[in-house]
């Protein structure tokens, strides 16, 4: 059965059970500032699961389901092998204060064995063995008694049988997991159980019974209403139902990675490892593809940081340096366009994005490596080099390792293929701080000593809050000339100019740069209001207001806005009306990163 059968025999089986189908949320959880990418169908419903929006209002259902396209990082190392992958698609049904555990395990069941027809004797389920004081969930085990004998009701821990929150805090609860034995009931042994490492089971499908409420302490309490959320592999379920036993055989990979082989520039090693690069490449690329479509560009900060990790690991797996872009994502394309059609129509701008940052990459794939290594190396590396040659065994400290990548770009599996050996847990643990730090950093609105700050004087001061509104303006106005691809990336300011970082994959025309400045001078003259309002973060987005989705958020939030013209999450502090601006000149407009436009400009 192909994947795209399976998908929609999904979506038909639970429409018919009365289920309302919801469309896949962006892998930018843009409403959601406590995590980097959609990693779960549930959470674009986060809110409704934990009673602070009304499905009904919404949905006008309590019972949804979708295909939700999810990244998940975790295991990015081990894509290659036969079970992992980065970018993959989770079927998902939810209901929300509507039927409960018997109703989501018998459509569960029913979908298995009547509407696919997997054979039941190689089912096994698990639930719940109860931990830190939350008793053993035998509800759920008395319920599957009625379809499987009780030797394949397996109780588990929290780490298996306990599923979220997705963030800091939010919904959770015990959890129960649908498995399949690949290996037949004949194999089985005593000790041969899912979840004790056997990899006779494939995990399938995971029933979440969200009945609490997780604070960020940990802290645990009853949600009001018991919620059902579960989430199902597509890519899994299509290796059984085809028979595969890698996730790179099935269909919609296979197709990619044909053409991924097929390229002469992808050369050959031995058979074991081209079958690992070629998974590598095609996850990485698809992977690319959908996060560029949802908006995500080429970055050293979180999600494109993520993004600018898969593509460049990709392109390392290359044996030659030359690659056919287009002819990459046109794979991804013919497998998955018709379900998700922004991919196809936005190729041309996730194309010119990822030939911008090849050309980038391609200027670090030209350095001497065993040269940098030599100048920046802490551990007299570069004499042992000297004097002895090519060393049996290029050990580099992972400080080195970092410096290499945070400053040079060389991605730790390049510096791997040419041979360099270093602590791959210590090189992380420095690539998490640097990543903190840099959102930290993109944290801060204005530059100097700061608004508050004592040395400032009241009249540099008033400068600031003056520059710091004309922000508020220029990203609007960029919005509206260039597209609402436009998100700010991080501003300075000081008493005598605004520094302004945003998202734009090209360098801006004299008309454009225009344009915003002739928009901006508009609204000045205006004399529009400036106003501010507290209200929840929930509310705050659904009113249009643009937000920092970098930042840590908390329930309550302040929006700015200026007239009708913008409407953003911020701190203050601003004007009371535009006409105390003056004139809003851009003095400069240049690249700061790969995507990211730089402008610097004046109020006088």
């Amino acid at each position: 059965m192909k994947t795209e059968q399976i998908r929609k025999k999904f979506l038909t089986f639970f429409e018919k059970h009365k289920h309302t189908i919801i469309e896949s949320s962006s892998l930018w959880p843009q409403d959601d500032p406590s995590v980097l990418l959609t990693t779960a169908g549930m959470q674009q419903l986060k809110p409704y699961f934990m009673g602070e929006k009304d499905p009904e209002t919404d949905f006008h259902a309590r019972r949804l389901a979708s295909v939700q396209r999810c990244f998940r990082t975790s295991d990015i190392d081990s894509v290659g092998d036969s079970t992992h992958s980065t970018f993959f698609e989770m079927l998902g049904n939810f209901s929300l204060n509507d039927y409960f555990k018997e109703e989501a395990i018998t459509l569960a069941w029913n979908f298995l064995t009547k509407r696919l027809k997997l054979d039941a004797n190689r089912l096994w389920v698990t639930y719940f063995s109860g931990d830190g004081g939350i008793a053993a969930d035998t509800e759920t085990a008395k319920l599957w008694e009625q379809y499987l004998p009780a030797q394949r009701i397996i109780a588990s821990g929290r780490a298996d049988n306990w599923w979220g929150p997705t963030g800091d805090s939010g919904p959770c609860g015990p959890s129960s997991e649908i498995h399949y034995d690949i290996g037949g009931p004949d194999a089985s042994t005593p000790d041969d159980v899912p979840n004790s490492g056997s990899d006779r089971f494939i995990e399938i499908w995971n029933l979440v019974f969200t009945e609490y409420h997780m604070s960020t302490s940990g802290k645990l309490k009853q949600l009001e209403t018991k919620n059902i959320d579960t989430g199902m592999g597509l890519e899994r379920l299509a290796m059984i139902l085809q028979k595969k036993r890698a996730l790179g055989d099935i269909d919609v990979n296979a197709s990619i990675i044909s053409v991924v082989t097929s390229d002469e520039h992808f050369g050959s090693t031995t058979p074991a490892e081209d079958i690992w690069r070629s998974r590598i490449v095609a996850d990485h690329i698809k992977g690319a593809v959908f996060l560029l479509a949802d908006g995500i560009v080429f970055s050293n900060k979180e999600q494109g940081y993520i993004l600018r990790r898969i593509f460049r690991r990709a392109l390392d797996q290359y044996l030659q340096p030359h690659y056919d872009i287009g002819k990459l994502v046109d794979a991804v394309i013919d497998v998955y366009g018709s379900h998700y059609p922004i991919i196809q129509q936005k190729r041309g701008e996730i194309v010119q994005h990822m030939e911008t940052e090849l050309a980038s990459y391609q200027k670090v794939l030209e350095l001497d490596v065993d040269e940098v290594v030599k100048k920046i190396s802490h551990q007299g590396f570069g004499k042992e080099m000297e004097s002895h040659g090519t060393p049996s065994t290029r050990s580099i400290s992972a400080h080195d390792a970092f410096v290499l990548y945070s400053t040079y770009g060389l991605s730790s599996d390049r510096l791997k293929r040419k041979g360099y050996a270093f602590d791959d847990e210590e090189f992380q643990k420095l690539v998490a701080k640097h990543q903190e730090q840099s959102r930290a950093a993109s944290q801060s609105k204005f530059g100097g000593h700061g608004l508050n700050s004592s040395e400032l004087s009241e009249e540099d001061r008033q400068k600031m809050t003056r520059l710091h509104t004309a922000t508020h303006l220029l990203h609007q106005a960029l919005r509206q000339v260039l597209g609402e691809h436009v998100r700010q990336q991080g501003s300075d300011i000081n008493p005598e100019r605004l520094r302004f970082d945003f998202e734009h994959p090209a360098k801006m025309t004299d008309d454009q740069i225009q344009a915003v400045e002739d928009l901006v001078n508009e609204q000045i003259a205006k004399d529009l209001p400036v106003t501010k309002k507290q209200m929840p973060y929930d509310e705050a987005m659904q009113s249009g207001a643009l937000a920092f989705f970098k930042e840590k958020y908390g329930e309550m939030v302040t929006v700015y806005s200026i007239g009708d013209f913008s409407k953003e999450l911020c701190g203050g502090p601003h004007v009371e009306h535009t006409g105390e601006l003056g004139t809003f000149k851009i003095q400069s407009e240049k690249s700061s990163s790969a995507a990211i436009r730089r402008i610097k400009a004046t109020l006088s």
